[in-house]
């Protein structure tokens, strides 16, 4: 397993690159550590696999440097970097059966058949394929044929890292929380640097111990799943994450007070901003309280969601989303409250601190 540093990586995939915007990936400088289980989330085109591809070699990035463990491996093919990748589509041995298609990557660097077989049989029961180890791969479906994808990257015990690019696109929703389980089982088990790639929350936000959230070709937030839902470092993390996102509104700072229309509220810290930026109160729809009593509401309409129901409004002129039990009152006159440790402010998309 490895340390894997990226060493301000910036990537186009166009000739002379001039401003950011030529840039699919632009400057990305961050160290994860060894044995990390991190998730790339983020939009289509927003750079994951470009960065992923990064990683692996199987592109060599525009700028900067990337190292294993402190020894430079920009350079290096993919071969060379000792890493295991696994793709969105299957990609095996269609003549081969299961159980040789497992043991290749194995018997492809001399390992004894006696531990290649173990290793095998192991992986066989993880991917719940051991009953299908002698047909062929041929004739399988295409989720069974991803799930030996992802077996042939959970074989070798050597690699310095295991690269996941949207592994479960095909698998089933039941066996994709089954293999997500597995993976994270082995992770602990094991100990591989695992970097994981998705568009799906669900999928990160279940698999990964730091999610590195990715926005227009940049890292916009790496963080623990608590860290992204409780203090977005930016509004696209509060949009993207949570289901409904964070409500983000725009809103007047003054010392250490916030103004939402014709409502203020006061905080107990003195957000800064420069001068002329744009600037927005963020708070999710779960800390957000309905009642009688508060800042006036008019609701819009009430989606029940089975054990929650989604209240739609409209506060100080503004669309707001309320999250609350399924039991709870929504009086026709309602009003709302924050709680005021949820509240996030920022200036020009980016949250302003305690720190200022």
């Amino acid at each position: 397993m490895a340390r894997i540093t990226l060493d301000h990586i910036r990537h186009a995939y166009g000739p002379n690159p001039t401003s950011d915007k030529d840039y699919a990936l632009r400057e990305v400088d961050h160290e994860w550590n060894d044995g990390g289980a991190y998730a790339l989330l983020g939009p289509s085109g927003c750079g994951k696999t470009t960065l992923l591809n990064i990683i692996s070699g199987l592109l060599q990035p525009s700028h900067g440097r990337i190292l294993f463990d402190g020894k430079d491996v920009t350079n290096l093919a993919t071969q060379a970097r000792n890493i295991a990748q696994v793709f969105q589509f299957p990609v095996i041995y269609d003549t081969m059966t299961v159980y040789d298609n497992l043991a290749f990557p194995l018997r492809n660097r001399g390992v004894a058949e006696p531990e290649v077989d173990r290793r095998v049989r192991d992986i066989l029961e993880v991917i719940d394929l051991a009953p299908m180890a002698r047909r062929k791969a041929q004739g399988l479906t295409a989720d069974q044929k991803q799930k030996i994808s992802l077996g042939r990257g959970l074989v070798r015990n050597d690699v310095n890292a295991i690269l996941f690019d949207e592994p479960l696109t095909v698998i089933d929703p039941h066996m994709k929380w089954v293999l997500r389980s597995q993976l994270k089982r082995l992770h602990k088990q094991f100990g591989f640097t695992m970097v994981y790639v998705t568009h799906d929350q669900t999928e990160a936000l279940t698999f990964a111990d730091k999610v590195v959230v990715m926005y227009e070709g940049e890292i916009v937030q790496i963080g623990t799943p608590a860290e992204l839902f409780e203090r977005p470092s930016h509004t696209f993390v509060g949009y993207f994450i949570g289901s409904p996102g964070m409500n983000v509104i725009p809103a007047k700072l003054a010392g250490n007070s916030v103004t939402v229309g014709t409502e203020t509220l006061a905080l107990d810290y003195a957000p800064k901003a420069e001068a002329g930026a744009k600037t927005e109160l963020g708070i999710r729809p779960e800390f957000i309280r309905i009642g009688r009593e508060g800042m006036p509401v008019t609701i819009n309409r009430v989606e029940d969601i089975g054990r929650q129901k989604i209240v739609r409004a409209t506060f100080a002129g503004q669309p707001i989303a309320i999250v609350v039990t399924e039991d709870a009152e929504i009086p026709s006159d309602a009003r709302i409250t924050f709680e005021p440790a949820a509240i996030n402010i920022y200036a020009n998309s980016w949250r302003v601190g305690r720190e200022g």
